[in-house]
C-alpha cells in the first residue's frame, strides 16, 4: 500500500489572506481612472506583470543582447510611472475585430455600390490615371509605418497598455495598404486602361514620391519607440499623411465624379483621429511629467529638430500632384498651410514648441 501524505494548511497558500476586497468578485490590483473600472481596464491593465509593481523577482525571461523583458530605457523620454496610460479609444481584442470588421464592411459596400452602378468605368481618363499612379501609390508608406515602424514599436513599449493602443495602429496602417491594393485590382477589371501595377513603378522612381520614400524608409530605422510614435503620428501624418489623403485626394476625387476612392481615404483619416488621440495621450503628460519634464521637452525638441524639415521637404516635394487633374478644389500652398497649422495646434495641445521649420 502506497502511503500519501496528510494535507497540512498553513494559511500560506493562495487565497487564505483576508484582506478588504478579498469576498470581492470586483477586486483588481489597479486603481480605476473612475470610480469602477472599465472592460478595457480589466483586460489590459497590468495583464504583462511589472517587477515594479507586482513581481518579486525580476523578469523571467531575457535576451541575448539586451535587458529582459520591457526595460523602461528602450526609449530616451522618461516618467514617473509608465502605468498610468489608458488608451482614449480602450481597445482591447473585442473592440478590435468590431472596429476594423465595420470598417472592412463599409468599404468592400461603397466598392460594390460603385461596380453595381459602373462608376470606375465613368472616371475620365486623366483622374483614373491619378487612381492608378499616386492613390495606388500611397498603400507603399501605409505598409511601411504599419510593419516596420509601429510593429516593432508596439514590442518595446514598457506596459501593456501601450503597446496594446501602438499595435492597434499597427493594424490600422496594414488595414489601409490593403484597402488600397484590392481597391487597385477592383478597378483594374472595370477598367481596360487601368494598370494595377503601376504604384510600384511611382514608388520607386517617380521624382515627387522619393522624399516621401526617404522619410518612410528612414522612419523603419528608429530603434526608439517613443521617438517612432512620435515623429509617425505628430510629424508625418500631420505634414505628409494628411496633406495626401486630405489636402489631395479627398479634396479632388468628387470634382471627377469618384465617390469610391473618398471613402477610402476617409477610413484612412478617421483612423487617424484614433491613432492621434492615443498618442497625443501618451505624449502630452510626458512633455509635463512632474520628474522628467525638461528631460523630455529636450528630447521631444530634438526629434522635433531632426524630422520635422525631413517631412517638411516630402511634403513639397508632392506640389506637382496638385497640378495633374484639371479640376481643383484648392492651391497646394492652400493645403500645406492648413497641414502645417494642423501641427502646430497638436503641439500647442501639448505644450511643445513648435519647430521654426513650420513657419517657412
Amino acid at each position: 500500500m502506497r502511503s500519501v501524505p496528510r494535507l497540512v494548511f498553513t494559511d500560506a497558500e493562495a487565497g487564505a489572506l483576508e484582506f478588504p476586497s478579498s469576498k470581492s468578485r470586483t477586486f483588481n490590483y489597479f486603481e480605476p481612472q473612475r470610480i469602477k473600472a472599465t472592460v478595457y481596464e480589466d483586460m489590459t491593465v497590468d495583464v504583462q506583470p511589472d517587477p515594479a509593481r507586482h513581481l518579486t523577482q525580476d523578469w523571467v525571461y531575457g535576451f541575448a543582447d539586451r535587458p529582459g523583458g520591457y526595460p523602461p530605457d528602450l526609449t530616451e523620454a522618461k516618467s514617473s510611472d509608465w502605468h498610468w496610460f489608458r488608451d482614449p479609444n480602450q481597445e482591447w481584442e473585442q473592440t478590435i475585430y468590431r472596429n476594423n470588421a465595420r470598417v472592412v464592411r463599409q468599404v468592400e459596400q461603397n466598392i460594390a455600390n460603385a461596380k453595381n452602378e459602373g462608376a470606375f468605368e465613368r472616371w475620365s481618363p486623366e483622374w483614373a490615371k491619378v487612381v492608378e499612379r499616386h492613390v495606388g501609390a500611397w498603400m507603399h508608406p501605409e505598409h511601411g509605418l504599419g510593419m516596420h515602424v509601429f510593429l516593432p514599436a508596439q514590442r518595446d513599449a514598457p506596459t501593456n497598455m501601450i503597446n496594446n493602443a501602438i499595435s492597434v495602429n499597427s493594424m490600422h496602417k496594414l488595414r489601409i495598404a490593403q484597402d488600397l491594393a484590392l481597391y487597385s485590382l477592383e478597378v483594374s477589371e472595370a477598367r481596360d486602361d487601368f494598370d494595377g501595377s503601376a504604384h510600384k513603378q511611382v514608388w520607386e522612381s517617380e521624382p515627387m514620391w522619393q522624399p516621401t520614400r526617404e522619410n518612410v524608409e528612414r522612419l523603419t530605422a528608429i530603434r526608439d519607440w517613443c521617438e517612432a510614435v512620435l515623429v509617425a503620428n505628430l510629424v508625418f501624418e500631420p505634414l505628409v499623411g494628411e496633406l495626401f489623403r486630405s489636402g489631395f485626394v479627398m479634396g479632388v476625387a468628387a470634382t471627377h465624379g469618384d465617390f469610391v476612392t473618398p471613402t477610402i481615404m476617409g477610413v484612412a483619416e478617421s483612423d487617424f483621429e484614433r491613432d492621434l488621440a492615443y498618442t497625443k495621450d501618451l505624449i502630452g503628460p510626458l512633455a509635463t511629467d512632474e520628474q522628467h519634464a525638461d528631460n523630455n521637452q529636450r528630447v521631444f525638441g530634438q526629434w522635433l529638430a531632426r524630422w520635422v524639415p525631413v517631412s517638411v521637404a516630402a511634403a513639397r516635394a508632392l506640389e506637382p500632384l496638385w497640378s495633374e487633374p484639371e479640376q481643383q478644389s484648392r492651391t497646394f500652398e492652400e493645403a500645406f498651410g492648413r497641414a502645417k497649422d494642423r501641427m502646430r495646434g497638436i503641439l500647442g495641445d501639448l505644450n511643445i514648441a513648435s519647430p521654426k521649420e513650420l513657419d517657412r
